[in-house]
């Protein structure tokens, strides 16, 4: 399965495409892509949408795999960063993939075994995930976080799938006993 993880931002948008199933997995790309803060928000997001729209066209993943949007404090923000989804999720669209979305408790949870792990625990299990304590993935945070969300979405879609089975194999009609 080949997945792309993004965590999402208009500054700066961090993107990951991993290939392959639990316990085979390899990283195909990751970069960050920084949009200039003297530019218009309209303009950023150009960009975003122009530099993102290249990495689907050159990788092809089935599946999008995206950080949902956790903001407590500051509004202006969350609403740039909510705008830079739309665009995201308006790409993946318009290339016929599938977005699955986590929290960033649950990515914690999948990477590092409990939802409040610290940001250097996660970062330690997505080297050691990709196979790349040697050669560390290189960039900023949002490069290892957009990894820490696809590897989020190859571990959580097998249960999704599960969960999906069951319910298709429920009686229709059928009401349960009190």
């Amino acid at each position: 399965m080949r997945i792309v993880g993004i965590d999402p931002g208009y500054g700066r948008l961090g993107v990951a495409v991993i290939d392959g199933s639990i316990g085979h997995v390899s990283l195909i790309d990751a970069c960050c892509i920084e949009t200039a803060s003297t530019s218009s928000i309209p303009d950023r997001l150009m960009e975003l949408s122009h530099r993102f729209h290249a990495v689907l066209e050159s990788h092809a993943p089935e599946v999008a795999a995206m950080e949902k949007l956790f903001f407590a404090t500051n509004r202006t923000t969350a609403m740039h960063v909510s705008e830079a989804r739309g665009v995201l999720l308006l790409a993946c669209a318009e290339h016929g993939i599938p977005v699955e979305e986590y929290s960033p408790p649950e990515v914690k949870l999948a990477v590092a075994g409990y939802g409040d792990a610290p940001k250097h625990q996660v970062a330690q299990m997505v080297q050691h995930m990709l196979h790349r304590t040697a050669d560390p993935i290189p960039g900023p945070d949002d490069v290892l976080d957009a990894c820490a969300i696809a590897l989020t979405h190859l571990h959580r879609a097998p249960l999704a799938r599960m969960a999906a089975l069951g319910r298709a194999k429920r009686l229709p009609g059928r009401t349960p006993r009190p």
